[in-house]
């Protein structure tokens, strides 16, 4: 499949993401102020409904591979997701799948935890081997490390995990984050 030249930096409106962990988050995420979800439940039955919803209520929706049940992580689930559900893009810890989602004209968002110095130099690594098309770094109370990642790889920082409230939403986009994913519904209308 040719790739549309398409920037997630261009989709984000509001910098806060919808991460949607349960069934019940999917039509609060519409609700909210929020253009763009990420996806982490469901399962091969009811995911083509929810990111029909989600598109339907002008959102921008990702996938994240790990957490949908029955997924696998192979390139036929890749190619699948692109032509049976069609979302903007994956969310993965899998570095071998950016490029099958890329070559199947999903944008792809490298999702990488940052436990000590030891991942964050991993994590750097891997970034520059696969290039996803943005970053999202758990957990996300680090303005440090974001600046560090932001500067390393000049890709997108999305910052997720651990954000409770709208200060540390305003530190991690101060250090440069590009966005924060945040699974919590009363932080998705913060007017940020």
């Amino acid at each position: 499949m040719i790739r549309v030249e398409r920037s997630i930096v261009n989709m984000v409106e509001s910098q806060v993401i919808a991460t949607i962990s349960k069934p019940e988050s999917v039509q609060k995420a519409i609700a909210s102020e929020a253009n763009m979800a990420f996806l982490l439940t469901g399962d091969l039955l009811s995911v083509s409904e929810y990111v029909t919803k989600l598109k339907e209520a002008g959102m921008r929706v990702f996938i994240h591979m790990e957490f949908i049940d029955g997924l696998s992580n192979h390139r036929s689930s890749v190619e699948y997701i692109a032509k049976e559900w069609k979302p903007d893009g994956i969310i993965t810890t899998k570095s071998q799948l950016i490029k099958t989602a890329k070559e199947a004209g999903l944008l792809t968002i490298q999702r990488i935890f940052l436990l000590d110095q030891t991942a964050l130099n991993k994590g750097i690594e891997m970034i520059q081997s696969c290039r996803p098309d943005a970053i999202e770094v758990l957990p996300g109370l680090m303005p440090r490390v974001i600046y560090e990642i932001t500067e390393k790889t000049h890709l997108p920082v999305i910052a997720g995990g651990l954000i409770r409230d709208k200060q540390e939403i305003l530190d991690a986009l101060k250090a440069g984050a590009l966005a924060t994913s945040i699974s919590d519904p009363s932080l998705w209308n913060v007017g940020i």
